[in-house]
């Protein structure tokens, strides 16, 4: 049995041809196509600080883990060992978590909770560290079950979307989920019709996932700060700016705070 540090020890293999462009990187394009991660990470970071400081440290954890993501997949895709497939998805994992603890509305909790927030993210942690665990037992369906609860996201944003009149909090929905939908169909095509990209000679789509994904973050992330601020920050408002600025036509999205009510 291989090693799980060592070279294509995982059982997962994209579509990109291994070891063309260099003896030590089994993936040339999905591995480079990971710098996005490292570029928006820190730009949400600084972005989002007089948001975070407002509403959670945990902001900054959740770009961290971005990050982290970003550095794993580099790992996986640059030797396709069990080890770097392993890390990839368990961060993919607790980013995911992180946005849950945060930004998940508690009219979404389950019932037993009363909305009770703290108890909801001691659940979470719960959970992922379960999830974590069982990681190591059947890696090849972390990116599935991932993809699954991406899906609730996407459920829970229409929902509120059906609710609201906030013609910012729609406009960046529709962009988050056709930015998101681009990601997954590159995603599927290259994992599933491989055969045909392989023979025109286009085996690129995984590289592609990943840029779009990266560019997804920072909108989903404004997103669920819009749609978290409608249940937990009442008193504020919420504007949507981009970056490097407002009139570009494409633009990094984030969010600046005013007071509701002035101190006279």
């Amino acid at each position: 049995m291989p090693s799980i540090f060592a070279y294509q020890s995982s059982e997962v293999d994209w579509c990109e041809s291994n070891f063309q462009h260099s003896e030590l990187v089994a993936e040339f394009y999905n591995t480079f196509s990971n710098v996005p991660f490292f570029i928006f990470g820190p730009l949400m970071m600084f972005l989002m600080h007089p948001y975070a400081q407002k509403r959670s440290p945990c902001v900054y954890v959740i770009c961290v883990l971005f990050m982290i993501i970003g550095l794993f997949s580099v790992y996986f895709h640059m030797t396709l060992s069990f080890l770097g497939q392993l890390l990839d998805e368990i961060s993919i994992l607790w980013m995911l978590a992180g946005g849950y603890g945060v930004w998940l509305p508690r009219c979404y909790f389950p019932a037993f909770l009363g909305g009770n927030r703290p108890q909801f993210i001691f659940l979470v942690i719960i959970a992922t560290m379960i999830s974590t665990f069982l990681s190591f037992l059947r890696p090849t369906i972390n990116a599935y079950a991932l993809n699954s609860i991406a899906v609730h996201i996407l459920y829970i944003v229409f929902q509120e979307y059906k609710k609201t009149n906030n013609k910012e909090l729609r406009h960046l929905i529709e962009i988050s989920v056709v930015l998101w939908a681009f990601a997954l169909t590159s995603w599927i095509c290259d994992r599933f019709l491989c055969s045909f990209w392989q023979r025109i000679n286009f085996c690129y789509l995984h590289s592609i996932w990943h840029v779009l994904i990266s560019i997804t973050f920072p909108y989903g992330m404004v997103t669920m700060a819009l749609v978290d601020a409608r249940y937990e920050m009442t008193d504020q408002t919420l504007k949507v700016r981009y970056w490097p600025r407002d009139t570009w036509l494409m633009g990094l999205p984030y969010v600046e705070i005013s007071d509701d009510h002035k101190n006279c």
